[in-house]
């Protein structure tokens, strides 16, 4: 993998050839101190301090029973025990709440390549709806997940030269709560053929889209022909779509071939054999609960699983592949 085809997938470089076919989305790039202030773990978890009270979140996140850790006692001269003043980005927060009222009140926030999905817990909401500044601002914060954009972006690339772009961007998108899981897919280009489409949420079985399985495959392999094969401009990569009822198609986001892009419910030596043996498109749907991918009983969503060749989790899906496959043959027999 290079440099340019992990670039090429970053929101802000596909985004603007895009957008008639994908979901509104506004850009900010960020301001290098608001990138460190994602970075800084050295001190208590501080939000910064809103320009508005209105619905402001509490600018520090702590324990109660820690509350001691943050009191300073009478009479001490050591000013390094005092508490930091919270820090402020009021230029980026009148910038952003404009962009959220443009976009109807709602937003989901993402940075270059990923979203913090596994901050969406932390939510009044249970889900990444942002409505206000403080509530990005708390789960950009919280995410374990962005680590990647912001320090390791590149560690699989031959040609590294840094470990982090020299921007980092703030995408948000127009909230739509209408949205189905079980009608997201990941499609596999390989050598500028669609080799493969996943059912994106493997967590789940949904009897539905089997019913409309081939309808489905066609409405993605006409998108992928008519508005992303010759636009794209890499040989290998994924894409992920949204399938409306009406059958419109529309594009979600772009990642890499390999490294750290799931392939679901495939594995990449597959989706490599299928374009050297000039196979067929296949496309993979979870078949049966059988056929459910870990996920909500770990309280881990499974695009943050280890599942890496010779982990543990690595080993229960091949078992699990094995044991679908039996059970596929007797049902057959």
């Amino acid at each position: 993998m290079l440099e340019q085809e992990v670039n090429r997938c970053q929101i802000q470089e596909w985004y603007p050839k895009f957008k008639s076919v994908s979901i509104k989305t506004l850009i900010h790039e960020l301001p290098e101190s608001f990138v460190q202030y994602l970075l800084d773990d050295s001190g208590p978890f501080l939000l910064p301090l809103s320009i508005s009270n209105e619905d402001a979140l509490p600018n520090r996140i702590h324990k109660p029973e820690e509350e001691e850790d943050y009191e300073v006692s009478e009479g001490s001269g050591d000013e390094s025990e005092q508490t930091s003043p919270p820090p402020s980005f009021p230029e980026l927060e009148l910038q952003i709440m404009e962009s959220i009222e443009t976009l109807g009140g709602a937003v989901f926030p993402k940075l270059n390549w990923s979203s913090p999905k596994d901050t969406a817990w932390i939510s009044s909401t249970g889900t990444l709806k942002c409505t206000s500044f403080s509530e990005i601002a708390l789960l950009l914060r919280s995410s374990d997940s962005l680590v990647h954009d912001l320090c390791h972006a590149y560690d699989s690339c031959i040609d590294k030269t840094s470990s982090r772009p020299s921007s980092f961007f703030l995408a948000l998108r127009k909230w739509a709560p209408s949205l189905r899981p079980e009608m997201e897919f990941r499609c596999f280009v390989r050598g500028q053929h669609l080799v493969g489409i996943s059912q994106r949420e493997v967590t789940g079985f949904y009897p539905s889209i089997i019913e409309c399985k081939k309808e489905l495959e066609m409405a993605m392999q006409q998108f992928f022909m008519d508005e992303v094969r010759l636009k794209f401009g890499l040989e290998n990569y994924t894409f992920d779509v949204y399938v409306r009822k009406d059958g419109r198609v529309k594009l979600l986001d772009f990642n890499p071939w390999g490294a750290i892009t799931l392939p679901l419910l495939f594995t990449w030596e597959e989706l490599g054999k299928d374009i050297e043996d000039g196979n067929m498109l296949e496309f993979r749907l979870v078949e049966s609960q059988c056929g459910v991918r870990p996920g909500l009983k770990t309280a881990v969503p499974y695009d943050y699983l280890d599942t890496s060749s010779g982990s543990g989790w690595d080993q229960f899906l091949r078992n699990a592949d094995e044991e679908l496959r039996r059970q596929t043959q007797s049902s057959d027999g």
